[in-house]
């Protein structure tokens, strides 16, 4: 979605993407003042802040997804982004291993833009609405494999042979045992069909068969946000911890 001309942007992509990244930008924070800074917010450890993050965190990868379908070339940037992912487990593992970052969201991103760039063509030739429907579904059936199973807990669930989980070789797709450790862990599996749902729709928005709605500014500040979220999502973790820091010192 490069370009000088901003009319032919789909600003509420811009949108969404920027009121996704802020609420990430606000989850580590309160992350920082927990796990780092020691603060008591029994909250943050409630099944409703996970649900959130799950909810928001799903919500930027399928907007990614979706703006696959306007990139000049999602080859270049997905390896950009894998890059970027791989820069940060190496500070991570060397620096600050509490937080060591295996295979977090830019990981996962990278590489399905850079296998989007050999998919595209069939991801186009299929109804949007069907592929949207069918990887939603995947998302859902596969969502809890890392925990051991398809399906849900108890409906319809089916285990999985626990010799998968021996080691942690397989990780990226979601296949790991109780050793392994990742602070932000974005397995392809489930992941992968939360990004192809977002291509589908972004088919859907490319050939401008939504409504117009869809296609206006709404919110300037916002969308210039979604226009900049991986310059955010690499700075806003060291800016963070650097004013925690120096607040924290000021107050002893």
């Amino acid at each position: 979605m490069k370009g000088k001309n901003f009319d032919n942007r789909v600003h509420l992509i811009d949108e969404v993407r920027g009121f996704a990244i802020i609420c990430m930008v606000v989850y580590h924070l309160f992350y920082d003042l927990v796990v780092i800074f020691g603060m008591n917010i029994p909250l943050f450890y409630t099944s409703f802040i996970d649900t959130l993050v799950v909810l928001f965190a799903g919500l930027f990868i399928f907007i990614s997804g979706s703006a696959c379908l306007f990139s000049r070339n999602n080859l270049k940037r997905g390896f950009l982004c894998f890059m970027l992912g791989m820069a940060m487990t190496v500070v991570t593992f060397f620096f600050i291993k509490d937080s060591l970052d295996v295979f977090g969201i830019l990981h996962m991103l990278g590489i399905n833009m850079m296998l989007f760039s050999l998919v595209a063509h069939l991801i186009k030739k299929i109804p949007p609405l069907l592929g949207i429907v069918v990887c939603f579904a995947l998302w859902l059936i596969t969502y809890n494999l890392q925990n051991g199973y398809l399906g849900f807990e108890g409906i319809l669930q089916i285990d999985m042979p626990a010799e998968l989980y021996q080691t942690n070789y397989l990780f990226p797709i979601g296949l790991n045992n109780a050793s392994f450790f990742s602070v932000d862990y974005f397995p392809l599996i489930p992941w992968t069909f939360c990004f192809l749902a977002g291509s589908f729709f972004g088919v859907l928005l490319k050939e401008k068969r939504l409504p117009e709605f869809f296609y206006k500014m709404h919110f300037k500040p916002l969308a210039f946000v979604g226009r900049n979220t991986l310059i955010i999502y690499i700075l806003h973790q060291p800016v963070i911890f650097s004013i925690l820091w120096v607040v924290f010192w000021i107050v002893g």
